[in-house]
C-alpha cells in the first residue's frame, strides 16, 4: 500500500506514521505538511508546504495513493467560530477534495474527536464545525472515508503533542494512564492503536464509517 499522512509531526501522527513504516505491506509513505518530521526511512519520503490550502502545483506527487490518513488539527482554544472553520473544515475540505478526484479509490480516514456533532447545530462550536466536516468528507466520492472520534489519547512510542499544556498534562498523567486506560477502555486509546486500526480499516473496509474509542481498540486489533 502506498499511504499518504497529513499532520505526521502531531502527536497522532506521529503515532500513526509509525505503524506505517512498521507494516510490512506499506511500500511508500508520503508526509505532506508545513515542517519535516525528522524521521529517515527508506519507505518514506515528504512534501513540504507553506500553503495547504493549494494544492495545484502538487498534483503529480498525490496521485497513486492508497489511503490517506489526515492527522492535521488544531485546537479551538481561543478561536472565533470562522477562525476555526478556516483551520479546520477550509484546510481539510481543500486537501480532500483534491485527493478524491485524483485517487477515486482512496480510502481516507479522519482525525475528529468524541463529542462531534453530526447535527452541526449543537451549542459547542469546534463540535458543529467538526461535524460539519465529518459529513462532508463522508460525501466525498472516496473508496471509504472513516471518521476517528478518539477521547483521551495515550501517546506511546516516543509520540509527543506540539502543545506545550498537553505536553504538561501528558506529563502528569504517564503514571497512571495505562491504568485507566484499563479501566476505561471505551474512553482511552493510544497513538499505537489509532495507526492500526488506520491500516486495519484500508486492508478491509469496516461495518461503520464513524469510529468511536472503543471501535478503534477493536479495528486496531485485527490489524
Amino acid at each position: 500500500m502506498k499511504i499518504l499522512i497529513f499532520g505526521a509531526t502531531g502527536m497522532v501522527g506521529q503515532g500513526v506514521l509509525r505503524e506505517c513504516l512498521l507494516a510490512s505491506d506499506v511500500t511508500q509513505v508520503l508526509a505532506v505538511g508545513r515542517s519535516a518530521t525528522g524521521v529517515q526511512h527508506p519507505k518514506l519520503r515528504e512534501l513540504l508546504k507553506k500553503d495547504l490550502y493549494d494544492y495545484r502545483d502538487n498534483e503529480s506527487q498525490l496521485q497513486g495513493f492508497d489511503a490517506c490518513f489526515f492527522c492535521l488539527g488544531v485546537s479551538s482554544a481561543g478561536m472565533i467560530e470562522t477562525e476555526y472553520h478556516h483551520m479546520t473544515y477550509d484546510l481539510t475540505i481543500a486537501a480532500a477534495k483534491t485527493l478524491a478526484r485524483l485517487n477515486p479509490q482512496m480510502s481516507f480516514a479522519y482525525v475528529s474527536g468524541a463529542g462531534t456533532d453530526s447535527s452541526e447545530r449543537g451549542r459547542v462550536m469546534w463540535a458543529r464545525v467538526k461535524g460539519k466536516l465529518e459529513n462532508a468528507l463522508m460525501q466525498l466520492p472516496f473508496k471509504a472515508a472513516y471518521m476517528f472520534r478518539p477521547g483521551v489519547i495515550q501517546p506511546l512510542h516516543g509520540a509527543r503533542s506540539k502543545t506545550t499544556a498537553y505536553r504538561v498534562i501528558y506529563t502528569l498523567l504517564k503514571p497512571v494512564l495505562s491504568t485507566l486506560r484499563l479501566l476505561w477502555p471505551d474512553m482511552i486509546t493510544t497513538t499505537e492503536a489509532i495507526g492500526l486500526a488506520m491500516l486495519a480499516l484500508v486492508r478491509d473496509n469496516a461495518p461503520s464509517a464513524v469510529l468511536e474509542t472503543r471501535d478503534i481498540q477493536r479495528a486496531s486489533q485485527l490489524a
